[in-house]
C-alpha cells in the first residue's frame, strides 16, 4: 500500500487517479502515527513553502515524514513536495525545510534569462536524465513533463537525476538514497508521467 501525505496543501485527486491508473493501491493519510504502515510514501503539494511547513508541523507530520525517510522505504516528493525535501527556501523570506537533501530552494533569477520569459514557469518542458536510474526506466534521455512553479532547487549535482532548461539550466529531479523528488507534475504529464509513477510503484 502506498500512502499520500495529506496536509491540506493542494488537490490530491489527480495524484490518486494517476496511481490508480497504473494499478497501485493507494490511500490518503493525515495521521502522522500511521505513515510507517505504508510500503511507499508520496509527499505532494501545491502552494507556498512556508505555509506547507506550518501545516506539516501543526500535527507533527514533519517529524513523521523525516522518520519515514530514515526507514529506507521509498519516498517521493512532487512539485512543492520535492522542494520541502531540502534544507530551506527563499520563498517569502527564509523558511526551514525538512532537511532530507542538502540544498535550498530559490526563485528563478530572471536576470539570467537569455530572453523575456514568464514566471511562473508553466507548461510542457523537457527533462534531461543525468544518469540511468530506475525511476526513469523506459524513458528517453530527454522527455517532456508538465511544470508549474516559480522556485527551483539548488543542490550538489550528486543528487541531480534530472535537469531542465527555462532561461537557464536548473535541477528538476533529485535522488538521495531512498528519497526522490520531481519538480514537474507526473500526474499531469500523460504517458511519460504515468511511466515515472509506475516505476516508483515498482521500486
Amino acid at each position: 500500500m502506498i500512502g499520500i501525505v495529506d496536509y491540506n496543501m493542494g488537490n490530491l485527486a489527480s495524484v490518486i487517479n494517476a496511481f490508480e491508473n497504473v494499478g497501485a493501491k493507494i490511500a490518503v493519510e493525515s495521521d502522522p502515527s500511521k505513515l510507517q504502515d505504508y510500503e511507499k510514501l508520496i509527499l505532494p503539494g501545491v502552494g507556498a513553502f512556508g505555509d506547507a511547513m506550518e501545516h506539516l508541523k501543526s500535527n507533527g507530520m514533519d517529524k513523521s515524514v523525516k522518520a519515514y525517510a530514515k526507514s529506507g522505504k521509498p519516498l517521493l516528493g512532487i512539485c512543492l513536495g520535492m522542494q520541502l525535501l531540502f534544507e530551506s527556501s527563499e520563498e517569502f523570506g527564509n523558511s526551514e525545510g525538512l532537511g532530507l537533501i542538502e540544498g535550498k530552494v530559490v526563485a528563478f533569477d530572471e536576470s539570467k534569462f537569455d530572453h523575456k520569459l514568464k514566471v511562473p514557469h508553466m507548461g510542457w518542458n523537457e527533462m534531461f536524465k543525468q544518469n540511468d536510474i530506475p525511476l526513469f526506466d523506459g524513458l528517453d534521455k530527454e522527455f517532456y513533463l508538465y511544470f508549474v512553479h516559480s522556485f527551483h532547487a539548488q543542490c550538489d549535482d550528486t543528487y541531480a537525476i534530472g535537469k531542465s532548461y527555462y532561461g537557464y539550466e536548473f535541477v528538476s529531479a533529485v535522488n538521495k538514497d531512498n528519497i526522490y523528488g520531481i519538480q514537474p507534475h507526473p500526474e499531469k504529464s500523460h504517458e511519460n508521467g504515468l511511466k515515472i509513477i509506475e516505476n516508483f510503484v515498482k521500486l
